[in-house]
């Protein structure tokens, strides 16, 4: 079979305005009533979203559900393991680290306008609140045409609408998830403070672009630990890609502002060496941000759901 990307759920760049992520642990009080839960969710919720197509059409509702390795072992203990899905561990720098926190069910919820968002999550968790707790739900936001909250334009680097399937989608090396999707999901708090006093051009060669027209600076012109110079990966001299979203939130009262980071990918090796080099050089996004959490998650097709809700993966 062949990749298709109208089985897969919604794993492509597309910030929205309003944002809700919300990552869930499973209380496991009995296997099979959590089984039996999370076949009705996973069948009551894509009629949720089809329904809020049809209630706000013109609002651009895009809706990932994923599981992590410790949910998909608890829950599904029949079926083989997607082939890269594994436990996130916390990756080691000389500098920096990156945690690893708890979680087993990932929620990405997005569209035009909070109504739509807020509407979708509670519906969600009528059905997930009995047997599951939250363990974080961060609301982000659009930064006007599209910036990261430290102001540079976000994901030039990210494939294109027409390319990202090639780069989002498991395919034929993983036939049973095909269309399936690894999603990590990091948490960022930034020192604004910090960042806001240094000038433009110390934070374009820290970005490695230039901030008002998104060019890229010259090698030669970027700190050697520049994001764009971190976070890009080769293997045989080719350029790997991830789906990959900066989605700012911010509450200015209590002066907590970051960037809720989610990368979605065919291989989870690609994104997790991506995330060691950054780490190894220091990236200098590290220098003035604390990472708060971090989960892996597999985002099965709409075909796979299906089975779930169906029980034939139990």
């Amino acid at each position: 079979m062949a990749v298709e990307p109208v089985k897969a759920q919604d794993v492509w760049k597309d910030v929205g305005k309003n944002v809700s992520f919300v990552v869930l642990k499973l209380r496991r009080e009995g296997l099979a009533s959590d089984q039996a839960a999370i076949a009705e969710f996973a069948d009551r919720s894509q009629a949720i979203i089809r329904s809020m197509h049809i209630r706000a059409a013109d609002d651009q509702l895009k809706v990932s559900i994923g599981f992590s390795r410790t949910a998909w072992d608890y829950l599904f203990p029949s079926v083989p393991v997607p082939k890269q899905l594994e436990t996130y561990t916390t990756l080691q720098g000389p500098k920096y680290n990156m945690p690893a926190s708890e979680g087993d069910i990932f929620l990405h919820v997005r569209a035009g306008s909070e109504a739509t968002v807020y509407e979708v999550v509670r519906q969600f968790m009528v059905f997930l609140e009995p047997i599951a707790t939250v363990v974080d739900e961060t609301k982000g936001f659009r930064y006007f045409e599209g910036r990261a909250i430290i102001g540079f334009i976000d994901g030039t680097e990210a494939p294109g609408e027409y390319d990202a399937a090639d780069y989002a989608l498991v395919g034929d090396e993983d036939p049973a998830y095909e269309n399936g999707s690894y999603a990590f999901a990091q948490k960022w708090l930034h020192d604004m403070d910090f960042w806001g006093k240094l000038k433009t051009e110390e934070q374009e060669k820290a970005v490695g672009r230039h901030k008002f027209d998104d060019l890229e600076l010259e090698d030669e012109e970027k700190f050697h630990n520049a994001h764009n110079v971190a976070a890009k990966i080769e293997i045989d001299g080719e350029e790997q890609k991830i789906v990959r979203m900066n989605v700012p939130f911010s509450d200015p009262a209590s002066g907590k502002t970051g960037t809720y980071f989610i990368g979605y990918s065919r291989y989870w090796s690609v994104t997790k060496a991506m995330l060691q080099q950054m780490v190894d050089m220091s990236d200098y996004l590290l220098t003035f941000s604390t990472i708060q959490s971090g989960q892996l998650f597999f985002v099965p097709s709409r075909d796979k759901l299906a089975e779930i809700a169906d029980g034939e993966l139990f």
